[in-house]
């Protein structure tokens, strides 16, 4: 699973970092393009509760579903950091793929392996992949 900002314009590359996966021959649960849930187009969900409720209840579950996830930290996002929380609390591994400087400490904290391009974050996949398999 790949986690980032979706509602601050990062679902582009969620979406390509979920292609780059599967061709790489990692199996892929794609939380975005499942039951269309791209929802980048909403700039104001204050008045969307039950979308809200259906988006979040729909993202945790694939938290569940993943062995490891991906955090691009590329832009702030709440859901991504509510994931990270999530997933580390039930004893998933957290890459976290950091192509610039991080200027908070909290997604290194919850993450079990910080990568700084996708050469490495593949790496690290297939190091996981070896000790068992896993669902990304």
């Amino acid at each position: 699973m790949v986690c980032g900002s979706i509602g601050y314009g990062g679902v582009q590359e969620i979406r390509r970092l979920y292609h780059l996966l599967s061709r790489e021959g990692f199996e892929v649960l794609n939380h975005i393009e499942a039951e269309g849930m791209d929802y980048s187009d909403i700039e104001d969900f204050r008045d969307k509760r039950e979308l809200s409720s259906k988006i979040v209840s729909h993202d945790l579950e694939y938290v569940k579903k993943t062995d490891v996830m991906i955090v691009l930290s590329n832009n702030p996002s709440y859901g991504t950091a509510m994931e990270m929380y999530v997933a580390k609390n039930s004893g998933k591994k957290i890459i976290l793929l950091a192509k610039e400087p991080v200027p908070t400490p909290w997604p290194i904290h919850f993450s079990d392996y910080v990568v700084s391009d996708e050469k490495e974050l593949i790496k690290v996949l297939h190091e996981l992949d070896n000790k068992r398999t896993i669902q990304t």
